[in-house]
């Protein structure tokens, strides 16, 4: 597989952008050299890159294109939205359709308002949590993703030790952990802010147990802390009401964002109608957020979800992936661990501490025109069939054969 053109693209981005390709779509956290660096175009379930490859595509923008790309009734939405005008000096209708869209599918939300971006919208509900509370402490969840404000960005640069002066994180699933920082606290907790399932970078999966769902509910309705539901990367893909109703969770707040408009820039947070006051008086705003095309598309995207089952089919299309990647891995002799939910699957190397052999196996697979990420979870596309399953599972099993001249697998 040739990668000349994305080559040749990184060299002059490098040359006038900081690190050329920045933030999660950097190759530096893929497989630098042996994937693709720029998109030319998208199609249903598969992309085509700049050098004319073309894939099928397991990462759909890192989660965003839940219904594949150009599904057209998303689309027909966003462009008759689009012809009207855009950046408005004021909202359209389609603010208020959406927030009432939003409060009718989920069921604790009572208000809802809209941003472009997740991270917008988690830095905005630890404001609201400190609004409501009077308290400055947030507890997180140690490696979760939540954005790249100096709170919890993962990155290390232009940071200072008071920026996470109040924020305190714990295990996933450690409810001794958490119970301690409620205690250790008391009186000085805002929220608890953590995703429905733990899917960290570098690492497997991790559902939760019953019990530390649960002891989320309890801890934070006994001390008086606003529960934070960051559901950016799962919500409207394991259900179409929200993730807190597969798990148990009862949300004060929660956050969605990446299938809530099949690709089109769009976030909302919804919350209960006992914070809506404090809520108003937390400032939020941005020159591109009541832009009613990703509006159009959201409503439109939420309509299908519902009306198509779309969770129900991911799981089953991400159930026979999974369980085709793990027969071949089992008939060629490499041992592999599945994680997270079917629709939102993570397969990796066992005993690969350093990841490399996945790298390799990574590597190969892309090689053959499957685009998964060695260290990072997928998501499957409703946009895919089962046809689409098989023939990526078919390419996989040729990787597979080739991985005994391959780094790290040849003998």
């Amino acid at each position: 597989m040739n990668f000349d053109q994305s080559q040749a693209l990184f060299r002059r981005a490098a040359a006038v952008i900081p690190g050329g390709i920045y933030g999660h779509t950097t190759p530096a956290a893929t497989v630098p050299g042996a994937v693709p660096y720029f998109a030319a175009e998208g199609f249903g379930c598969r992309y085509r890159d700049v050098d004319g490859n073309v894939f099928i595509d397991f990462m759909g923008g890192y989660g965003p294109l839940v219904l594949g790309y150009h599904h057209p009734e998303v689309e027909a939405a966003a462009h008759a939205a689009r012809q009207l005008g855009a950046a408005f000096n004021h909202p359209t209708p389609l603010l208020v359709e959406l927030a009432e869209k939003l409060t009718q599918r989920i069921d604790f939300a009572d208000w809802a308002v809209f941003a472009k971006n997740g991270a917008d919208l988690t830095n905005w509900s630890i404001m609201v949590a400190r609004e409501v509370t009077g308290r400055p402490k947030i507890l997180k969840i140690r490696g979760a993703y939540h954005g790249t404000a100096a709170w919890c960005t993962p990155g290390h640069g232009g940071l200072i030790p008071s920026d996470r002066v109040d924020i305190a994180d714990f295990p996933f699933n450690d409810i001794t952990a958490l119970e301690a920082l409620f205690a250790q606290h008391r009186g000085q907790v805002a929220g608890l802010i953590l995703t429905p399932f733990h899917h960290p970078a570098f690492a497997d999966s991790v559902l939760p147990t019953p019990e530390f769902v649960a002891a989320c509910n309890r801890l934070c309705r006994e001390h008086g802390a606003l529960q934070i539901l960051d559901d950016v990367r799962c919500g409207f893909r394991l259900t179409a009401d929200g993730s807190h109703s597969l798990y148990g969770y009862k949300p004060d707040l929660a956050i969605y964002c990446k299938a809530l408009a099949n690709g089109h820039p769009i976030s909302a947070c919804v919350g209960r109608a006992s914070h809506k006051a404090a809520a108003s008086r937390v400032f939020l705003t941005g020159s591109y957020w009541s832009d009613p095309a990703p509006m159009a598309a959201a409503l439109a995207t939420l309509d299908i979800i519902a009306r198509e089952q779309i969770p129900q089919r991911l799981a089953l299309l991400g159930q026979r992936f999974v369980d085709g990647f793990l027969a071949l891995g089992k008939k060629h002799g490499v041992d592999l661990i599945a994680s997270g939910p079917p629709a939102m699957p993570y397969l990796r190397v066992k005993d690969d501490p350093s990841f490399m052999r996945t790298q390799a196996l990574c590597t190969a697979i892309v090689a053959q025109g499957v685009f998964i990420h060695p260290h990072h979870n997928w998501f499957i596309s409703a946009a895919m069939t089962e046809a689409d399953i098989d023939e990526a599972l078919r390419r996989i099993g040729i990787a597979f054969d080739s991985l005994p001249t391959t780094p790290h697998f040849a003998s």
